[in-house]
C-alpha cells in the first residue's frame, strides 16, 4: 500500500509540475492579443486634404501581409485594422474609440497628423493604450513623464527648422525670410523651432508670415503676399497638397527665393512631380530615409529588396513616393518592438520594449542613422541630412546632423 501511495504521490507531483510548466509557458496578453493574433489599430487620411499620406497606411498593411505570410511575429499573425480619418480631429476621435472600445485593439500604431494625434492624446493616456510611433514630428510626443503612453517616430519638427535656421544664419546672414505655415499645432511647432533657431535675429530677418487653414482651397494669395513682401528666403511649412500648390504658384509668378520645404512634403512622387520638376528645382529639405529614385542607391541591396517587396506586395504603389519608404520603415520598427516583447503582449510591455530600442539599423534609413530609445527618450530618430533638389532628384550635402532636442 505504501508503494502504491508513493507512486500516486509522485504522479500527482509530476502532473502538477507539468500543469505549472504549461501555465508558465502561456503568454501574457492585453486586449487584442492571443496565442495566434496581435490586433493593431491605425487611422490614416485616405480621403480629405491630406490624402497623399494615405499611401503610408497601404504600405504598412502590405508589410504586415508579408510578415504574416512568413509566419507572423513569434507565431502570431498581425490583424491590422486601419480606418480613414480624413485628417479630421473629430473623425479620428470617433475612429479611435471604435478601435479601442469595439475592435479591442492592443495598441494604436502610426496614427497620422499633429492635430489628429493631439485630439486623441489625452484619451489614449487615460485609457493606457499605447499610441505608438505616431506619424508626426511634433516635439510634444517626446513626453515620457506627462504622456507615457505616446511615442513619436520620425525626427521632430523643431529640430528640422532649427537646422534651416542654422543654415540661413551661416550662409544667408542678410536674408529676408517669408514663412508660410499651417495654422495648427503642426505648423506652429515647426514655426517655433525656426524662431528658436534664429534667436535674436528672428525679428530683423523675418519680413512676412502667412498662415492658412487646412480647409482652405488654395494658398495662392499667401504666395503672392510673400513675394510682394520682398522675401528672398521662403520657409514652406505645408502638407503635400499645399506644398505642391505653393511650389507651382511661386514658379508661375516668377518668385525665386531660396526655398526650404519641410520634410513631410518632400516626396518627389506625391509633391514635386505634381508641382512640376522645373518648379521644384533647388528646393532644400532634410532627410533620413533612402530615396529609391536616387541613382546613388541603384546598386544598394536594401533598395533592391524594397523594390522587390513593392512589386510583390504593393504593386499598385508608386516606387517614387517616399511615403511608401516611410510606411515600410515604420512597420519594421514596430515588428522589432513586437519581437522584443516575446510572449508578454501586455500594453505595459509594449511601451517598455518601444522604449528599449538600441542602435537599431533599418535597411531604408540612410547610412549612419540609427534608432535609439530609452525610458527618458521617446524620440526614436534624431539624425538628419540636408539635401537639394536638382530638378530630377534630391542630392544630399553636408554631414549627418544630430537633430536631438535636449
Amino acid at each position: 500500500m505504501r508503494s502504491k501511495g508513493m507512486i500516486y504521490f509522485c504522479c500527482l507531483v509530476i502532473g502538477l509540475f507539468l500543469f505549472s510548466g504549461l501555465a508558465i509557458g502561456k503568454g501574457k496578453y492585453g486586449p487584442g492579443a492571443s496565442d495566434t493574433e496581435i490586433k493593431i489599430g491605425h487611422t490614416c487620411p485616405y480621403s480629405g486634404p491630406a490624402s497623399a499620406y494615405g499611401v503610408i497606411g497601404k504600405a504598412e498593411a502590405a508589410y504586415f501581409k508579408m510578415i504574416n505570410e512568413q509566419g507572423g511575429i513569434n507565431g502570431r499573425k498581425i490583424n491590422f485594422i486601419s480606418y480613414d480619418d480624413a485628417y479630421s480631429p473629430p473623425k479620428i476621435v470617433e475612429q479611435v474609440r471604435r478601435l479601442v472600445e469595439q475592435d479591442q485593439v492592443l495598441f494604436l500604431f502610426n496614427t497620422l497628423g499633429t492635430p489628429n494625434n493631439t485630439a486623441i492624446w489625452a484619451y489614449c493616456n487615460m485609457k493606457k493604450v499605447p499610441q505608438l510611433f505616431v506619424a508626426t514630428g511634433a516635439t510634444k510626443w517626446g513626453d515620457p513623464k506627462g504622456h507615457p503612453w505616446t511615442m513619436g517616430w520620425q525626427p521632430n519638427y523643431q529640430s528640422e527648422t532649427r537646422i534651416y535656421a542654422k543654415y540661413i544664419l551661416e550662409n544667408l546672414p542678410k536674408a529676408k525670410i517669408g514663412i508660410l505655415y499651417q495654422n495648427d499645432d503642426y505648423g506652429k511647432d515647426l514655426l517655433k523651432g525656426l524662431m528658436d533657431g534664429l534667436g535674436s535675429k528672428a525679428k530683423s530677418l523675418i519680413v512676412s508670415e502667412q498662415s492658412f487653414e487646412v480647409t482652405d482651397p488654395t494658398v495662392d494669395s499667401q504666395i503672392v503676399n510673400l513675394k510682394n513682401s520682398g522675401a528672398d528666403v521662403f520657409i514652406n511649412i505645408t502638407t503635400p497638397k499645399f506644398a505642391a500648390q505653393s511650389i507651382k504658384k511661386a514658379y508661375e509668378i516668377g518668385w525665386k527665393p531660396v526655398h526650404f520645404l519641410n520634410q513631410v512634403s518632400n516626396s518627389p512622387g506625391s509633391v514635386l512631380k505634381p508641382a512640376g520638376l522645373e518648379a521644384s528645382k533647388d528646393l532644400i529639405s532634410t532627410f533620413y530615409l533612402k530615396d529609391p529614385g536616387d541613382p546613388q542607391w541603384k546598386d544598394d541591396p536594401a533598395v533592391k529588396t524594397w523594390l522587390d517587396w513593392m512589386k510583390k506586395y504593393y504593386p499598385e504603389g508608386n516606387v517614387e513616393d517616399l511615403f511608401n519608404v516611410y510606411g515600410y520603415t515604420a512597420a519594421q520598427t514596430l515588428v522589432q518592438t513586437l519581437k522584443q516583447c516575446g510572449d508578454d503582449l501586455t500594453r505595459e510591455n509594449i511601451m517598455k520594449q518601444a522604449a528599449n530600442l538600441k542602435n537599431l539599423e533599418l535597411p531604408m534609413l540612410m547610412p549612419g542613422i540609427k534608432i535609439n530609445t530609452s525610458p527618458t527618450d521617446f524620440f526614436p530618430i534624431e539624425q538628419e541630412q540636408l539635401g537639394k533638389f536638382d530638378g530630377h532628384r534630391w542630392v544630399r550635402f553636408g554631414k549627418i546632423i544630430d537633430a536631438a532636442v535636449k
